[in-house]
């Protein structure tokens, strides 16, 4: 079958993505209660027994809530940085020191015939990361919780077949909103969430370089954004960069809160 993946969910109330080859499934991030992501698995018919690993990029609460409970559920391995190690420890719970796996930032390594590459990220967390997933000649990226996307990320994104992006926020909506203004701050800073806007202008060099068939806008603000805004957005930055593409060529995809993503196939 190859490489393919479902987003569980994304938001900032809770994030998960499997992604699966044909002979391992993992789990990047748990930011729901176990017991919600045993039925979003469900409705994407992914048992439990059946994943192999679970990847963790950041220590906040939306991305590992119910990390502790599944993985003593399920007996998994847990692949984590040390910084990170060391900052989500009390929040998930005692597990077993043969879960504990360290994985090092802008290292890689394979499960099967699934392959995996860690790489840094700026953001408001202790050792924060992306992943880019390899098996089968494909090649999928998730790049979320970034408060920019430098050059370096940039290198590791492109040649991405499918490519899961932040999309956190309009700007004009995020100063307008009700939040402090030091969250804003926070948000709209280097070390916080990428807006529509960067979105938009990262993926007219990651499209320039060639590849990329689809970008899933993820990890949208409920407070800040809509999904049909952030798509205009991006779709707008792109065309005034020259990118006219047909529907069969490239497409935006939609992630969602509250309800897995289809089941898509990375081909490359």
């Amino acid at each position: 079958m190859g490489l393919r993946f479902t987003v569980l969910a994304s938001g900032s109330t809770g994030n998960a993505t499997v992604v699966s080859s044909d002979a391992a499934t993992v789990l990047v991030d748990a930011g729901l209660s176990a017991k919600k992501i045993d039925e979003l698995l469900k409705e994407r018919d992914v048992s439990g027994q059946e994943l192999d690993a679970i990847f963790v990029t950041h220590e906040h609460s939306d991305h590992i809530k119910g990390l502790g409970a599944l993985a003593r559920k399920y007996e998994l391995p847990v692949y984590a940085n040390e910084k990170t190690w060391a900052a989500m420890h009390k929040g998930i719970g005692e597990l077993a020191d043969d879960q504990r796996k360290i994985m090092a930032t802008d290292s890689a390594m394979e499960i099967f015939d699934l392959r995996i590459e860690s790489y840094a990220i700026s953001h408001d967390a202790a050792e924060p990361v992306g992943y880019c997933f390899y098996s089968g000649g494909a090649k999928l990226s998730l790049a979320t919780d970034l408060g920019y996307v430098s050059d370096k990320v940039m290198r590791q994104l492109k040649q991405s077949d499918v490519l899961v992006l932040e999309s956190n926020h309009d700007v004009n909506m995020l100063r307008m909103g009700r939040y402090p203004w030091n969250i804003k701050r926070r948000i709209l800073g280097d070390t916080g969430h990428l807006s529509n806007e960067a979105a938009g202008e990262a993926l007219c060099q990651l499209l320039g370089s060639g590849g990329t068939r689809r970008v899933y806008l993820g990890h949208l603000s409920q407070e800040h954004n809509q999904m049909d805004l952030a798509k205009l957005t991006v779709n707008t930055i792109l065309e005034d960069n020259g990118f006219f593409y047909q529907k069969n060529e490239f497409a935006i995809c939609e992630t969602y809160y509250d309800k897995p993503t289809p089941w898509d196939l990375v081909k490359s």
